[in-house]
């Protein structure tokens, strides 16, 4: 898939934030790994992409499908948001170049966060990458009717920002989250956390260190659009 041209007629930049922002896809990896060994089954990249980018529900239910235990996903959730908690509770660091983008970006047009995490996760997760400040607009999974891979995150963040989502740009690190950021109209940057062959995108980059998307963010013009 070729990539299409980064857009330059931007209004607002929304960003993921497990995985794409901050390294807690290892927290998430730990609390899934014990999950799985509980059941006597191994945690490899096949059982990662089972429950990546999904919320604590979706999650909880694809391992019950997984596991043959019906009815279990709501158990199952709450075991692994309870695992997360401990992890997170050791921090988690922003991954690289995350910071600069993030500055970048906000010193030409509104930004926000639109993640799959609940807000208890999310608020723990920037306030330990020290991005807490640079994000002040952020929505969680429950904090939607629907969470991705449905668009109400994506739209939230862009009418909170004033913006179009047309005219919005979204980075995203999973299917999931890719998928709601297409439903909702923004145009893709992926920067995939699992190895996965051509994922959806508009624009793919190895990594937010990619100096094509530092050049980028500064070179977007500072025309914020009014914020309701």
């Amino acid at each position: 898939m070729r990539p299409l041209p980064l857009p330059q007629d931007v209004q607002a930049v929304v960003f993921d934030c497990d995985g794409l922002l901050v390294d807690t896809e290892v927290c998430w990896t730990r609390a899934e790994t014990a999950i799985f060994a509980a059941h006597g089954q191994e945690f490899g990249p096949e059982q990662k992409a089972l429950v990546i980018g999904r919320t604590l529900a979706a999650a909880g239910a694809a391992m019950a499908d997984h596991f043959g235990r019906p009815g279990a996903g709501d158990a199952l959730a709450a075991e692994l948001l309870d695992g997360v908690r401990r992890e997170l509770a050791g921090g988690a660091a922003a991954l690289p170049g995350a910071a600069e983008l993030v500055r970048a970006c906000a010193a030409a047009v509104p930004v926000a966060v639109a993640s799959n995490s609940p807000r208890e996760l999310l608020d723990t997760a920037l306030a330990s990458a020290g991005l807490a400040a640079h994000l002040p607009v952020s929505f969680a999974a429950d904090e939607v009717a629907a969470p991705k891979p449905a668009p109400d995150l994506y739209l939230a963040a862009c009418e909170a920002l004033g913006a179009d989502p047309a005219r919005s740009v979204a980075f995203e690190d999973s299917a999931t989250g890719i998928a709601a950021a297409r439903a909702a109209g923004l145009y893709v940057i992926t920067v995939p956390s699992l190895s996965t062959p051509s994922p959806d995108h508009d624009w793919l980059s190895p990594s937010l260190t990619t100096p094509a998307l530092t050049t980028w963010a500064r070179s977007l013009t500072t025309t914020r659009a009014p914020q309701r």
